[in-house]
């Protein structure tokens, strides 16, 4: 009988397979695979010894950590879900999401544990003896390591099997309340298997781990590399200083690392100093999670000199859809590449479930076996998100001769200007090509006369000396007027809302300046 392992599974076989292999590392602590798999048996233990059954629910609320990954194994092991809680959420936030997933256990790092005990009284299905802490104790928390400490470090007997659940992970929000994800053991073990090949990994890879690991980025392009046996280095998502990082791959020889353009921007405009270490180590490189200027894009592989550069499309909900290889990455500057490795022909239709023509703009849907289950409680949002079997997240893109795709804009970020669409994404390329920019984002405002306007938000870098006339003036020979912004807004970095991987929250920006 046909039996894919999955990730907490596979840790057992890698135990033995790399017995010396440094599995999980920060920047204190480092564990080997079969030290790994020793805590995560413990953990398992002590997670099923809480009266927890197969299919029960544990709530995460963390930072990026070793903990939080024996988390994601000791679930994967037992075949308990894990509900990973963006960090930067508040109390009603965290209150909805864990009474919505029927999470029965919590556990927190230190610094987010007063957001916790906000709401804990709302919180129904947790019993009191179920929380637990990691880092500094507080009242009303258990140590986490207590649960490391008692339990066995014999493997669960517990047959979980592919098409199991394994996370429910709810949406960023970028057009409103977060929807509960369900994805299967399979649809991650896919992932794996598909994109070790598609991108070239192996066992002797340092993987960086600097996106949020209560982001499907990171339950995608961290756990690939425990998956096939390479090595994870932890990094805090919530401290990303360009000179720390690039100090730690050259320290560490770290050879692949996940970040988006906004993490890209800041290394490229680090200190002096800090560009001259050795990033030598670097051979593969991901840009995803939002759209990459062109102009970026040459910078980053100006700077990481031979790298090979790889731009992923994709979504919670999804996967990983298509894949810009670094062979084409001067060729087709602004494009998201084609279809993964056993993925379906992408589709991009239109209003009527039809297919354009190359060239033309459309919905774009997707199949493979990298997609989630349903939204949990929301048959009718499921039903809507897919046309005959076929997945749309709501981003329009087109098609060109040869096969290629670019990704326009989410289809709620269309401007209508006069009658014209204008897609944000495309304003802000020209825009935050400025000199004296640093990031920008393109919304449409109420207009009586237009029905909508376009209005660019600006970050400026610092010491710049921009105004918004320079700003139109430099716009005026580079995109139609209709496109062009009649508003600039000038707003400090910290006040540009973001979700937890960077994406620009242009739903925010639009209630704000409305």
């Amino acid at each position: 009988m046909t039996c894919w392992m999955n990730l907490g599974q596979n840790l057992k076989v890698n135990a033995k397979k790399f017995p010396a292999t440094v599995a999980l590392k920060d920047r204190s602590r480092s564990f080997t695979y079969p030290q790994t798999n020793e805590r995560v048996n413990r953990l398992s233990s002590s997670l099923l010894g809480l009266g927890l059954s197969q299919g029960d629910r544990i709530a995460v609320l963390m930072e990026n950590s070793i903990e939080i990954i024996e988390l994601y194994l000791a679930t994967a092991k037992t075949g308990l879900v894990i509900v990973p809680i963006n960090f930067r959420l508040v109390g009603p936030e965290i209150s909805y999401i864990t009474n919505n997933s029927d999470a029965k256990a919590f556990i927190v790092h230190d610094e987010f544990a007063a957001e916790v005990d906000r709401v804990k009284t709302e919180l129904i299905n947790i019993a009191a003896d179920n929380y637990f802490v990691v880092g500094a104790q507080r009242d009303g928390y258990r140590p986490y390591e207590t649960l490391i400490d008692s339990g066995s470090a014999l493997e669960p007997e517990i047959a979980v099997a592919p098409e199991d659940t394994w996370i429910l992970i709810y949406t960023s929000g970028t057009t409103g309340k977060p929807k509960g994800v369900i994805r299967s053991h399979a649809s991650h073990i896919a992932f794996y298997l598909i994109n070790a090949v598609d991108f070239g990994f192996n066992e002797h890879d340092i993987c960086m781990n600097v996106m949020p690991l209560c982001h499907i980025n990171s339950t995608f392009f961290t756990f690939i590399f425990l998956y096939i046996g390479a090595s994870v280095y932890v990094h805090p998502a919530q401290s990303f200083r360009p000179e720390e990082i690039l100090e730690i791959v050259e320290r560490e020889k770290i050879t692949f690392i996940s970040l988006i353009p906004t993490h890209y921007n800041l290394i490229l405009n680090a200190p002096e100093d800090a560009l001259k270490r050795d990033v030598s180590s670097i051979r593969k490189l991901l840009c995803s999670s939002a759209p990459v200027r062109k102009s970026m894009k040459e910078c980053i592989m100006g700077y990481f000199k031979g790298v090979e550069l790889y731009e992923g499309y994709g979504s919670t909900e999804a996967g990983i859809v298509t894949v810009l290889k670094p062979e084409y990455q001067m060729k087709k500057l602004g494009s998201i590449g084609f279809e993964t490795l056993g993925t379906e022909f992408v589709k991009v239709l239109d209003i009527d479930g039809k297919e354009v023509p190359d060239g033309e703009v459309g919905e774009l849907y997707s199949r493979g076996p990298m997609l989630f289950d349903e939204y949990y409680k929301l048959p009718d949002k499921t039903a809507e998100s897919f046309v005959d079997g076929w997945f749309s997240a709501g981003d329009m893109a087109r098609k060109d001769a040869d096969g290629f795709f670019e990704i326009i804009d989410r289809k709620d970020n269309m401007i209508i200007t006069g009658g014209e669409n204008v897609y944000p994404s495309e304003v802000e390329e020209v825009v935050g090509s400025h000199p004296d920019i640093f990031d920008a984002a393109v919304i449409g405002l109420p207009d009586d006369k237009w029905g909508e306007r376009v209005a660019a938000v600006v970050i400026k870098k610092a010491g710049a000396d921009l105004d918004e006339d320079s700003l139109r003036t430099y716009c005026k020979d580079k995109m139609a007027g209709y496109k062009r912004p009649k508003d600039v807004i000038f707003i400090e970095a910290d006040a540009m809302p973001r979700t937890a991987t960077g994406k620009i929250l242009h739903r925010i920006l639009r209630e704000k300046f409305a």
